[in-house]
C-alpha cells in the first residue's frame, strides 16, 4: 500500500493538549465569554458552557493548550526497522513549542523531502501546532509553512486518512484501527478523555501523560509497518531518547 514511502523520510508524532487553565473561572472575563459564544455554536444543545470547558476546551487551539508532542523516526540496524522515540514536555508551552519547532528545522535541514507522519494529524495535531506557536509569537520553520500548498503538496502521511481510501464520512480511532489490524499495544494507563483531569490534578501528572502519547507514536508506527507489509517492529527495536 505504501511502495513508494521511504519510513526514514517520515516524522512520527503525536500531541497531548489539555485546557490552557484549569478551570471556567480562572480564564479572563473577554475569554469566559468568547468561550460560551464558541460552545454555543458547537454544541447548540447544552446550556452547561463553563461546565465543558475542562473537558472541550483542549480540542480548541484558542482555549487549549500543548502539553506533550511525542515523536519518532525509524532507523534501520543490522538489517532491521527500529522505531527512535523522543518526548517534548513543559508546563510551559512556548519552551515545549520552541524545542519541537527546532527539532523539524534540523529534521527538515538533514530530510527536506520528509513528511509527517501520525494518525488525524491533518485535522487535529498540525493545525493546532501551529496555531500554537502563531499565538506564542514563534516563527514556523519552512517544514510547516502550510498555508500556499495545494492539497496534494501538503507532507503529511496521515494513518486516518490511508484507512478511509477516500471515504470521508467516517473516523476510526487510532485504537480501533490497530486493534482491527492484529497490532498489539499495551493497556492504556489512562486515555484522551482523561489527559487534562491528570495534568491539573495530579503532581506526576504530566509524566504519565508522556507515556500515554509515545505509545500513540509507537501504534502509529506499527500502523505504517502493516501499511507496508512489511513485519512489526519488536519490542527490542524500540528506543526511547532522553
Amino acid at each position: 500500500m505504501l511502495p513508494n514511502i521511504a519510513l526514514d523520510q517520515l516524522l512520527l508524532l503525536d500531541i497531548e493538549t489539555t485546557p490552557a487553565v484549569k478551570a471556567f473561572d480562572c480564564l479572563p472575563e473577554n475569554m469566559q465569554t468568547l468561550w460560551l459564544d464558541k460552545i454555543a455554536k458547537t454544541a447548540p444543545d447544552s446550556s452547561e458552557g463553563e461546565e465543558l470547558y475542562a473537558d472541550r476546551a483542549g480540542i480548541f487551539a484558542e482555549f487549549g493548550k500543548i502539553v506533550c508532542i511525542s515523536v519518532g523516526f525509524f532507523t534501520v540496524e543490522n538489517g532491521r526497522y527500529q522505531l527512535r522515540i523522543k518526548s517534548i514536555y513543559h508546563d510551559d508551552e512556548k519552551v515545549l513549542l520552541s524545542s519541537f519547532l527546532e527539532l523539524v528545522n534540523k529534521f527538515y535541514i538533514k530530510n527536506p523531502k520528509f513528511q509527517f507522519a501520525g494518525h488525524n494529524i491533518k485535522e487535529f495535531d498540525i493545525p493546532f501546532i501551529c496555531r500554537r506557536s502563531v499565538i506564542n509569537l514563534l516563527s514556523l520553520p519552512p517544514a510547516l509553512q502550510l498555508h500556499n500548498l495545494k492539497p496534494w503538496e501538503v507532507p503529511m502521511l496521515d494513518t486516518m486518512q490511508l484507512w478511509r481510501f477516500g471515504d470521508f464520512k467516517n473516523y476510526t480511532s487510532l485504537k480501533l484501527l490497530t486493534a482491527v489490524l492484529g497490532i498489539p499495544t499495551p493497556k492504556d494507563d489512562i486515555d484522551g478523555s482523561m489527559v487534562a483531569k491528570v495534568y491539573y490534578g495530579e503532581a506526576n501528572g504530566l509524566e504519565r501523560i508522556v507515556t500515554y502519547c509515545q505509545k500513540d507514536v509507537v501504534a502509529v508506527g506499527q500502523l505504517l509497518m502493516r501499511f507496508k507489509g512489511v513485519p512489526l517492529i519488536e519490542d527490542g527495536d524500540i528506543v526511547y531518547i532522553k
